[in-house]
């Protein structure tokens, strides 16, 4: 089956430039230049009957919005088109579509059946007059329409990339409203892009750091609602929330799930000392896996759940560090100037994401879990709280802007570094948890 694209490494050096279609399978060469995005046409989908209008045009968009939002795509304005897709079944005319300059081109059409929505789909290789793969259909209901539009968007992306998707996937979010010295915050979910936002706490108590199962059906998140910090568990659907019983540590926070979500892992203060504890939930036992009398904090589990990535001060300075899932012996990995904190391991395994504190700004960074490779992707007054999408390509995370009016913002940012972008709420936002795709 012929490609658009070979697919895309995802070392830190992901650097690119395109290779002309006319020379053979469009793909993308990596070099050392800039990545020159693809481009590409999704002509409005086809309805199949007045009902279908709308949303036909709704997906069109949606879609096209997807692919752009990456940095890897260009989309070509309908205003060039020269010919048009009045058909799902009607041949194309290439010939039009190269006269365009476009490399890929998405069709489809769409039908309404009362509260029924069906959506059909192509992806074409315009050089080489020929389909990528096979069409496709999703059906669903006519209220999640933007999800069926986002779940044709990782169709195209991962065909055309060779990558897995994410599009289809949510995002776990603090919505922070008010002014700074008086900021009320609850929890929020959302899709990845923003939209469909819904709350699932009011604002009566602080809430921190929400964090998905890797089911997607549960948050846990840390609350103040007793006075000080402790943990909790919330049914995403239901909206139901429970304490958990953290072994009688006066302060619980930070927590994660193993990636089989059958235990937690989370920072318990008792005694005076902060470390680091894992209770299996279906028993509510607890086991401490560290006793030094440094801070241990914000551990990440590694995507096999042998090993976990967390913060430290052991060594004077807040650094990282890396252990055996069940405590033992813990390596330090990072070396660099400045200070090191919130690990969170990457899906495929090959990269911990981070904050860094040095010289008086913030960043967020991606290194090997050896240490090796360190990369800093962004630098501001506040960047912090990095969130791994699902495929391992895209970092989501905290910039704080400064000053008495200083306001959180999501942003997100590619693993090579580009693509920088706000990411759209309603109020301000911070400590994004991005959800696994969904089902």
């Amino acid at each position: 089956m012929m490609r658009f694209l070979t697919s895309l490494l995802l070392g830190l050096t992901l650097l690119a430039a395109p290779v002309s279609a006319q020379n053979g399978p469009l793909r993308l060469e990596l070099d050392q230049g800039i990545i020159e995005p693809l481009p590409f046409a999704v002509p409005n989908f086809v309805p199949d009957g007045p009902a279908a209008t709308q949303y036909a045009n709704d997906l069109s968009r949606v879609i096209a919005d997807d692919l752009i939002g990456t940095g890897l795509f260009r989309e070509i304005s309908s205003d060039a088109f020269i010919s048009r897709v009045s058909s799902f079944e009607a041949p194309l005319q290439f010939a039009d579509w190269k006269a365009i300059n476009a490399e890929a081109l998405v069709t489809g059409a769409v039908n309404v059946s009362g509260n029924k929505l069906t959506v059909r789909f192509r992806v074409w290789d315009v050089f080489s007059d020929k389909e990528l793969g096979n069409g496709l259909q999703f059906t669903g209901t006519t209220e999640g329409w933007r999800r069926m539009a986002h779940k044709v968007a990782d169709q195209v992306y991962s065909r055309i990339t060779g990558e897995g998707a994410y599009f289809d996937s949510r995002v776990a979010f603090v919505s922070e409203s008010g002014p700074k010295n008086q900021r009320l915050k609850r929890l929020a979910i959302m899709d990845y892009d923003g939209a469909n936002v819904q709350y699932l706490t009011d604002s009566a108590a602080i809430v921190l750091a929400p964090r998905f199962s890797p089911t997607g059906d549960r948050l846990l998140y840390t609350s103040y609602a007793s006075g000080s910090p402790r943990i909790y568990v919330l049914d995403v659907d239901r909206v139901r929330q429970t304490e958990l019983n953290t072994q009688g540590g006066t302060m619980s926070f930070s927590p994660r799930f193993s990636p089989d979500g059958r235990s937690i892992v989370y920072s318990l203060i008792q005694g005076g000392n902060t470390d680091l504890w894992k209770m299996d939930l279906a028993s509510g036992q607890s086991v401490r896996l560290t006793n030094t009398p440094a801070i241990e904090t914000a551990p990440s589990y590694s995507p096999d759940g042998t090993r976990i990535v967390f913060e430290s001060d052991r060594s004077g300075t807040p650094q990282l560090y890396i252990m055996p899932a069940n405590g033992g012996e813990a390596t330090r990995i990072s070396f660099g100037q400045g200070r090191y904190g919130t690990p969170v391991w990457s899906p495929r395994g090959d990269l911990v994401a981070f904050t860094k504190q040095n010289k008086g700004r913030f960043h967020i960074g991606v290194m090997r879990v050896d240490g090796s490779e360190e990369r800093l992707l962004t630098s501001s007054f506040l960047d912090e709280g990095p969130t791994w999408s699902p495929n391992g390509r895209v970092i989501m995370f905290t910039r704080e802007t400064q000053g008495a009016s200083g306001r959180a913002t999501l942003y997100s940012v590619d693993i090579s570094g580009r693509n920088l972008r706000p990411v759209r709420t309603p109020d301000g936002g911070s400590d994004p948890s991005w959800g696994p795709l969904q089902n």
